[in-house]
């Protein structure tokens, strides 16, 4: 299977990661007036595709253990039932994280998800696989932290219109993002314990758990939204192609970067792949700034706080990507 072999090759497919995680949810804005409850199978089904075809392309480069069929075969079944809880979990909370950018939008929504996910990720993921340097692993995830902080001002600095629904929709951020860091040790014991899986194999099992759980968590929120009237499979049917075809990219684009994540954390370890990752924040929020406008009329203030944001965020960045 193809891994890299060299610091510059994981970092590039860390930053990979980051464009992908930040772009994914755009796919989302594009489908205007389509209920994310439906848009979220096709996404959904996306993630599992990809990663399925990685699996088979770039993990099956060779003969030996480490190839995708291979390492299914000799993974302990516990780590496989880990991968598949991983993605459960993460389901939840990306089903949540769409909930929130629909009632919030994208530079709101996804960087307090986010840089929440970072805190709690890297902290649990650190513990299971203690890898690079804690210090400055402590110093980025804070500044991320503090990142966050400003992009809620930043949201605060605005004009008050729907006041009521976006504090519901920051709760349901700050909801999203603790479940968003548990899917990581999750990931991580399936990797580093007994007979584990490989990156590629992980990859697989952690969509297959998201795709399966949408029967539990999507079903339910089809039929109690957390905004909007109930929906049924047939409007899902009834939807547009654009739709269909948005929610499949979006899942393909976040696959794509999921697969790179875990196969760079062979290289750099779980805990500095993963908070790389998180700087997907930044990337969403310069789309809901610059290409969806959902900060157009911000004042002085808020635009002040969103450049302490962006400042934040790189010097996260900087920390956590020293830290191996």
């Amino acid at each position: 299977m193809f891994v890299p072999h060299s610091y510059a090759t994981a970092l590039l497919m860390i930053i990979t990661t980051a464009i992908c995680w930040g772009s994914y949810a755009s796919t989302y804005k594009g489908a205007k007036n389509y209920r994310f409850e439906l848009f979220y199978w096709d996404y959904a089904i996306g993630i599992f595709v990809i990663s399925l075809f990685l699996a088979f392309t770039a993990g099956s480069t060779s003969s030996d253990s480490s190839s995708f069929l291979r390492n299914i075969h000799s993974a302990d079944n516990f780590n496989i039932v880990m991968a598949l809880v991983g993605g459960a979990v993460f389901n939840l909370a990306s089903v949540l994280l769409f909930a929130a950018i629909s009632m919030a939008g994208l530079a709101l929504a996804f960087p307090v998800c986010i840089g929440i996910t970072l805190v709690v990720g890297v902290i649990l993921s650190y513990i299971l696989q203690p890898k690079g340097s804690p210090g400055l692993l402590a110093a980025g995830v804070a500044c991320a932290l503090i990142a966050v902080i400003f992009d809620g001002k930043a949201y605060g600095s605005l004009p008050s219109t729907g006041r009521s629904v976006s504090k519901k929709s920051i709760v349901i951020s700050i909801i999203s993002g603790v479940l968003m860091g548990l899917w990581a040790p999750f990931v991580t014991r399936a990797m580093t314990r007994g007979n584990a899986l490989g990156p590629y194999s992980t990859g697989v099992f952690f969509t297959l758990g998201a795709l399966l759980s949408c029967f539990i968590w999507n079903v339910y929120f089809m039929k109690k939204p957390l905004a909007g009237e109930p929906v049924n499979f047939g409007e899902y049917f009834r939807g547009p192609a654009i739709g269909h075809i948005l929610g499949l990219l979006g899942g393909i684009i976040w696959g794509i970067g999921t697969v790179f994540n875990l196969v760079a954390a062979n290289y750099t370890g779980v805990a500095v792949s993963f908070a790389i990752g998180q700087s997907s924040a930044m990337v969403a929020a310069l789309w809901g700034v610059f290409v969806w406008k959902e900060f157009r009329g911000a004042n002085r203030q808020a635009r002040a706080y969103l450049g302490f944001m962006f400042g934040f965020f790189l010097l996260a960045i900087l920390l956590i990507s020293s830290a191996i």
